[in-house]
């Protein structure tokens, strides 16, 4: 398993939100810590194929692409 250090976040949510959270937290924390986890994995590989794909150029002229 990597490396890991424990950081401090501090997020505006509404407040029936912000109230389910903090329950989550002192009931399961680690359920709270592996779904942030999970949610930062997913922007991160998102964000990643969305410049892969913008920077993906266009087959030159004449050649063919196999789908």
């Amino acid at each position: 398993m990597p490396e890991t250090c424990t950081v401090q976040l501090n997020i505006q949510l509404p407040q029936h939100i912000a109230q389910l959270a903090e329950e989550v937290q002192v009931a399961d924390p680690d359920f709270l810590s592996r779904l942030v986890l999970y949610g930062l994995t997913r922007k991160t590989v998102y964000e990643h194929l969305a410049t892969r794909g913008r920077n993906a150029t266009a087959p030159a002229e004449g050649s063919s692409a196999v789908i």
